[in-house]
Formats: structure tokens, C-alpha cells, sequence
């Protein structure tokens, strides 16, 4: 149970896939202008990098390594998310429509986001078993929700306040990330058990 404990609090605040690993920023800066739009694109998040996750343990342990392929890793795992995500968007789509509306373009996005992969290959480089990867897929995606969320809530607070005009857009979203970064830096002195 701590071994849990210890993997979900180093997930979400000591090692941010976002703020400490630095894995992805393309959507951690396209899509956290709105707050609502950041929260969707976390969900999304969260339920396909929990699938992909454990997919690709499996297909790690079950296929590469029996066979000898363990260098086809990274290829292979690009596939299996890709296929992954394009069978949830069809499934979804059929399924439930609404749904599929609401997510919009967050699903296609999702195949990009090297969060996804990232978590896939670290959970393998760890040595964790399938119990301990699906907990650091949940945790890590509730690490990039949260980081998600905060800065969109900056991003759009900063709409009201008189931002001088060089500093507009992009400039100061990188200001407020970077400051965001180092505020999370303060987490890395918690350790547990």
C-alpha cells in the first residue's frame, strides 16, 4: 500500500510529467487558454494513457521480450497507441455521439502527446508490475490535469489584468510556466515511508 502511496504523490507533484519531465508541452501550452478545454483534454488523457499503459505492458511482457524484440519498443508502442486511439475514437463515435462531440479534437491530439508514450516506456524502464503501471498511468494523468487546469486558470486570468504588448500571448504563458515550474520544484522534498 505505500509502495502506492509513494507512486501516486512522486506522479502528481515530485516528478510532473509536465513540470519536471518536461513530456507534453505541446498540448500543456495549445490547449490550457480555456479551463474547460484543459479539464477535457486531461480526461481524455487519463483514459488513454491508463489503456495505452496497460496495453503496452502487456504487449511488452507478452510479446517483445519472449520473443527477443525488446529493441522494437518504441516503434511498436507508437503503433499500438495510434491503433489505440483511432479504435476509441470509432468506438466512441458509434457508441456515444455526445461524447464523441465533446471531446472534439482532443482525441487525435492524444496520439501525438508524448506524455502517452513517455509513461508507457518509464514504466517498463522502472520494472513496475502491471498493479504499479496502471497506478502511475492514473496518477501521472491526474499530475498532467493538474498542471493543465492551473495554468489554464492563469491563462485566463491573465486575459483581465493590463499585460504590458510585448509580453502578451506565448511570452508570458512561458513566464507563468516556468514560474509554475519551480513552485512545483518545492514538492521534490517529500518523501514517503
Amino acid at each position: 500500500m505505500l509502495t502506492y502511496l509513494s507512486i501516486i504523490v512522486t506522479a502528481i507533484f515530485v516528478n510532473n510529467i509536465v513540470f519536471a519531465q518536461f513530456l507534453g508541452i505541446c498540448p500543456f501550452l495549445g490547449v490550457s487558454k480555456k479551463l474547460s478545454s484543459a479539464v477535457g483534454m486531461g480526461a481524455a488523457v487519463m483514459f488513454v494513457m491508463t489503456l495505452a499503459t496497460c496495453v503496452t505492458w502487456l504487449v511488452q511482457h507478452g510479446i517483445l521480450e519472449p520473443w527477443g524484440l525488446g529493441y522494437m519498443q518504441t516503434i511498436v508502442f507508437i503503433l499500438v497507441i495510434a491503433a489505440l486511439v483511432q479504435m476509441l475514437e470509432i468506438i466512441i463515435k458509434k457508441i456515444a455521439p455526445g461524447l464523441y462531440q465533446a471531446l472534439g479534437v482532443f482525441l487525435p491530439l492524444i496520439t501525438t502527446n508524448c506524455a502517452v508514450l513517455g509513461v508507457a516506456i518509464l514504466v517498463i524502464q522502472k520494472g513496475m508490475n502491471l498493479g504499479e503501471s496502471i497506478v502511475y498511468a492514473v496518477a501521472t494523468a491526474i499530475g498532467f490535469t493538474l498542471a493543465l487546469a492551473v495554468f489554464a486558470g492563469i491563462r485566463e486570468h491573465l486575459r483581465l489584468v493590463d499585460v504590458p504588448a510585448p509580453m502578451r500571448g506565448i511570452p508570458i504563458a512561458l513566464i507563468c510556466a516556468g514560474m509554475l515550474a519551480m513552485a512545483f520544484m518545492g514538492f521534490s522534498g517529500i518523501t514517503i515511508g
